[in-house]
């Protein structure tokens, strides 16, 4: 499946794991690279030294290329960019603010930067402080959101750039890779699928909890913060949103998510974490093997799109 995509990255399929937080670790992403897509670690709000260590217990799984996912807001944010340097990663995603005053000393490293962008705005300012390529994410996407949805979105962001566009947000099969070749993309990013496969480090609770979602279960909590999250339905969304329905200050909303999807992650805690997931989770019904399902992948989209101009 070579586009323009796989050729940047030097991967064989424009399959991308998404960086998300606490669950894009070595693992995953080492498993998702060796499987021929492209694995992501997510940094989130760790340490620069927690990351260097992702990174290179990643490089002992696997000897091929896998990138960093820097959330710019982080305290942590210039040491990882720094890291992303040093320990030679080949590709850096980020989101949560604009990487520009990192983009010289990337490129000097020959990194490749793909910013996350919710917008066409964003977009082509990304194109124009030196962006390799842009993942234009729609709002049914897990965590944070914009907006848009990813069939208005990718569109008119491939209209307004001439860097490659990777779809991002409710794409779960060959169908919505097909659809978003469609659109204009020339690769996918994917997460809440890659949450439930065999190489994900996640809490058992966690991978049963998106199998188990149906259609309706997804909520989005946090806007009226101008800080809108996506995740499935329990205990802690249901309170949350009475809250903000009442009016409650941010401190109050604030405390009920702090430290939410560690606890969902980490310690299995469906019920008062913060089960990110996107709204394609009642599609997710079976776990397998990264290998297993970017194959299942590939051959669910050739079956639709392929030989017809859309990638080699």
């Amino acid at each position: 499946m070579k586009t323009r995509v796989t050729e940047l990255l030097g991967v064989e399929k424009p399959i991308i794991q998404g960086g998300m937080a606490w669950v894009a670790e070595s693992h995953l992403a080492a498993a998702v690279s060796n499987a021929g897509g492209f694995g992501i670690i997510g940094a989130a709000n760790a340490p620069a030294e927690v990351v260097r260590n992702y990174i290179r217990e990643a490089k002992e799984m696997t000897d091929k290329p896998f990138g960093v996912n820097i959330m710019l807001m982080s305290p942590y944010a210039a040491d990882i960019a720094q890291v992303v340097v040093e320990e030679k990663v080949s590709a850096v995603t980020t989101g949560a603010g604009s990487p520009e005053q990192y983009m010289e000393q990337w490129k000097a490293a020959n990194i490749k930067v793909i910013p996350v962008v919710a917008s066409v705005a964003l977009a082509k300012r990304m194109e124009r402080c030196g962006a390799d390529a842009v993942v234009a994410e729609g709002t049914e996407s897990g965590g944070h959101i914009g907006e848009t949805t990813t069939m208005a979105l990718v569109p008119q962001v491939v209209d307004a750039v001439n860097i490659p566009v990777i779809a991002a947000g409710g794409i779960a099969d060959g169908r919505g890779i097909a659809a978003a070749f469609m659109l204009g993309a020339k690769g996918v990013q994917m997460g809440t699928h890659f949450v439930v496969t065999d190489e994900s480090q996640v809490h058992e609770n966690y991978k049963e909890r998106i199998i188990k979602a149906k259609d309706i279960d997804s909520r989005v909590t946090g806007r009226t913060t101008g800080h809108p999250v996506r995740a499935l339905r329990n205990d802690m969304t249901r309170k949350y949103l009475e809250l903000e329905n009442a009016g409650a200050e941010f401190e109050e909303l604030e405390k009920l998510t702090l430290g939410g999807l560690r606890k969902a992650v980490v310690e299995g805690d469906v019920k008062n974490g913060s089960v990110m997931a996107g709204q394609i989770a009642g599609m997710v019904k079976e776990r397998m093997s990264c290998k297993d399902l970017i194959q299942k992948l590939v051959t669910e989209t050739d079956a639709l799109i392929g030989g017809q101009g859309f990638y080699e």
